[in-house]
């Protein structure tokens, strides 16, 4: 098969100053933190970067990978929310108050739903332990189960040997772009589960109030988590998200040395990416962006649509124009499944670097029978 690009779009941005992004100064709170990043979900644009490939112990935003697997189980089926588990009393002793805990006792029956906002809310080790151990027979395994996870999202940077993100000598690490990678598919592929279970300030366990060291929800507009982790070892960390009028931005900070520092940077990253970038709006969420071939299929072609609002992000002051372009690698086999991802469109605005979003089949083609074939044949004659 060849790889084919399809340009579909070419939109002069409507700015005339001539001024490009690589201009905008970035937040002076972020001076002290060594690895940060802030990208724009509904164009994919990185609007700031520092060190996003370097490794870093990702301490407690480990947590966020467990989440995530557990997210994947529930929507396949497979984990129910109400589901009940019983805690064993070699965890109970080893986990109960180590660190920041539900302070779940051995005998203590808990349900999904209740770990869940333990490991998002409270930070919870013991919750993490207990679900790995619970649900996958082991820690190995559930940290088997998150590495196939890291390695479909395409995070090629990290590595989970941990469910918690407990010191273990460095076996557990992350990247910046992979926690971003791994932030972005938490919230389109599960955005219910992610509304239910990140954002939430407090949580009250067994009549503890348990407190979420999130930085920035309730503070900054739009805040709606993801997760803070920090061990000696690591420093201070956050994956952070915040969305206002549909335009979402996720962020690292990484590695900073004070709880007040990694503050102090989240908000302002995430306040600069709202105040001195903007988006263009291009296509609304399942909306078809283009057609693709379909090779030994019912149908000649597919729809290729989108799961997010897509938009092209230009800075304060730049210039554009903005170009889209459809790669695919085609004709497409038939048959192709609904919703499976097939095709990327990339967008470039001005001379900023280019992004890629995924686009998907918005129907199913099943394989062609010989009336398809026939029809198929014949309509390749007109064509």
């Amino acid at each position: 098969m060849l790889r084919r690009s399809l340009a579909i779009l070419l939109v002069p941005a409507l700015i005339a100053a001539p001024a490009t992004a690589e201009l905008l100064a970035p937040p002076a709170e972020l001076a002290p933190i060594p690895v940060a990043l802030l990208v724009d979900v509904n164009s994919g644009r990185t609007l700031y970067s520092r060190e996003p490939d370097r490794r870093f112990l990702p301490a407690s935003t480990t947590k966020v990978m467990t989440a995530f697997v557990a997210f994947e189980e529930i929507a396949a089926g497979r984990l129910a929310s109400d589901r009940q588990f019983i805690v064993s009393d070699p965890t109970a002793r080893q986990w109960n108050g180590r660190g920041t805990s539900m302070y779940l006792k051995a005998g203590d029956r808990v349900s999904t739903d209740d770990l869940l906002h333990g490991i998002a809310t409270a930070s919870a080790n013991d919750a993490s332990i207990v679900l790995a151990e619970s649900y996958a027979g082991d820690v190995p395994r559930w940290c088997a189960m998150m590495n196939r996870a890291a390695a479909m999202l395409g995070m090629t940077g990290s590595r989970f040997a941990t469910p918690n993100g407990w010191p273990d000598q460095g076996a557990t690490y992350v990247t910046a772009r992979d926690l971003v990678t791994l932030g972005e598919a938490t919230i389109t592929r599960h955005p219910q589960l992610y509304r239910t279970y990140f954002g939430q300030k407090r949580m009250t366990w067994n009549g503890v109030e348990l407190i979420s060291h999130d930085p920035t929800v309730g503070v900054v507009r739009g805040a709606d988590g993801i997760k803070t982790g920090h061990t000696n070892e690591a420093g201070y960390n956050f994956l952070g998200s915040a969305e206002r009028d549909g335009r979402r931005l996720v962020m690292v900070v990484a590695g900073a040395k004070t709880e007040a520092d990694r503050a102090s940077s989240s908000r302002a990253l995430l306040e600069w990416g709202f105040a001195e970038w903007h988006d263009r709006p291009l296509f609304a969420s399942g909306k078809a962006v283009a057609k693709a071939a379909v090779q030994a299929g019912d149908a000649r072609e597919v729809p290729l649509v989108t799961h997010r609002a897509i938009a092209a992000t230009l800075a304060r002051g730049e210039t554009g124009p903005i170009t889209l372009t459809v790669h695919y690698r085609g004709p497409l086999v038939a048959p192709i499944a609904k919703d499976a991802q097939v095709a990327e469109l990339e967008i470039r605005a001005g001379d900023a670097p280019s992004s890629r979003l995924p686009l998907f089949a918005g129907q199913a083609v099943a394989k062609a029978g010989p009336l398809d074939r026939l029809v198929n044949g014949v309509m390749g004659w007109f064509s």
